[in-house]
């Protein structure tokens, strides 16, 4: 199962990160494009997005409701209603279908996988939240035993969108790459 995490406050952007258009479509609809056609996807909402809620409702795409009180308690509880599961963020509006394939070749179910790009390929004018020499992305395999990284190369991954300058961005590079 395909999980995209679209339940946060958004506390840096000031408003619902799923529902902003990135080259003239929601992001939530961008995300769940790419992760639809690799499996079966499904959303993970909180009461802290009702118009992603309402979004989902239009476009018919399938949601559950999370208790809302953080990334690893939203996880956790997800992790304890459907199992092992790849989980994808709303405001990643570059995945690919390709990308969320890899990581779920990879994943054996058990082990959680952290999706992380080597730095050297990170776009100059992007500033992920770097570890080491990984910049860590939001594609995840979420498990129960341990952790470590998985190496992605899709580099307009390190483009979570967080902040308004961060929407600009994307929106320049969607019509750069016509995506």
């Amino acid at each position: 199962m395909i999980v995209i995490l679209a339940g946060g406050r958004s506390s840096r952007m000031g408003r619902e990160k799923p529902v902003l258009k990135v080259g003239g479509k929601p992001m939530l609809l961008r995300v769940y494009g790419g992760a639809s056609a690799v499996g079966e996807a499904i959303v993970a909402l909180s009461r802290n997005t009702p118009k992603t809620r309402e979004l989902c409702l239009k476009e018919g795409i399938p949601f559950v409701e999370t208790p809302g009180k953080g990334y690893v308690e939203d996880v956790r509880w997800l992790l304890r209603e459907f199992g092992p599961f790849v989980s994808v963020s709303a405001d990643l509006p570059f995945v690919k279908a390709s990308d969320i394939v890899s990581i779920s070749r990879a994943f054996d179910g058990k082990t959680s996988l952290t999706g992380v790009l080597p730095l050297k390929r990170v776009p100059k004018d992007l500033k992920p939240a770097g570890y080491h020499s990984y910049a860590v992305v939001g594609l995840n395999a979420v498990g129960t035993e341990g952790e470590r990284f998985f190496e992605l190369s899709n580099p307009l991954l390190a483009l979570n969108v967080n902040t308004p300058e961060e929407l600009k961005l994307a929106e320049r590079i969607a019509c750069l790459v016509g995506r």
